[in-house]
């Protein structure tokens, strides 16, 4: 068997230290917010931007409404994170874990990911255009659209999840692994080059890519 080209997100283990107990009310925009466990914390409405929050970790939090632009996660864990709708455009998340959590619409624009995984996730729309993406893994996903317009991706994957619309209009990829990743329609598929697909997949995918390079295809 011939040798994978195709290299996966290199993930570090996320091993936090002790945490604190942290009072979720006393969280203000653009503070800096350390080694503390927000448990069942109310983000409701919050304006919170440009916070930025390192080795924390936030159970059963709600986030509705959070403004989030230009916040940083840094060693940050998610768990059952609830956030129907979710505005943090320019944000940065490094070494994070979001695990059993529900997003509905996210806008994540010009955000920089660097090592990141979302695992068991119900996600609805996730606005990451124009985003720069390092070594993100998505497990056992569900997502109903997947914005990655003029996204800058390199080594990211997915295992076991499905998307009922991906859009890599304008997005550089690199290492992108879509193998693990149930498609049920794509735009920007001239964007496809730097993404790895099963031979399944390549064969859905034949009449947009013939439609694209102007083929005719007839009995």
């Amino acid at each position: 068997m011939p040798k994978s080209v195709t290299h996966p997100p290199r993930l570090d283990p996320l091993r936090l230290p002790t945490l604190d107990e942290g009072n979720a009310a006393l969280l203000t925009p653009g503070s800096r917010v350390e080694g503390l466990r927000f448990a069942r914390a109310d983000l409701d409405g919050r304006m919170l931007a440009g916070t930025t929050f390192s080795e924390c970790s936030f159970e059963d939090a709600s986030a509705h409404g959070t403004d989030l632009s230009s916040a940083a996660f840094i060693e940050t864990a998610f768990s059952r994170l609830n956030s129907p709708v979710l505005s943090a455009p320019r944000s940065r998340l490094r070494d994070v874990t979001v695990d059993g959590s529900r997003i509905g619409a996210a806008e994540l624009y010009n955000a920089g990911w660097q090592s990141v995984h979302f695992s068991h996730c119900k996600l609805g729309f996730i606005n990451l255009r124009g985003a720069k993406l390092r070594d993100v893994l998505f497990t056992d996903c569900t997502i109903e659209e997947l914005d990655l317009g003029g996204a800058d991706a390199l080594r990211v994957a997915f295992a076991d999840c499905s998307a009922d619309k991906l859009d890599l209009t304008g997005a550089r990829l690199a290492q992108v692994d879509l193998r693990g990743l149930q498609l049920r329609t794509i735009a920007g598929i001239a964007e496809l080059r730097g993404a790895t697909l099963n031979p399944y997949q390549v064969t859905e995918l034949a009449p947009l890519l013939a439609a694209h390079l102007g083929i005719t295809t007839e009995d």
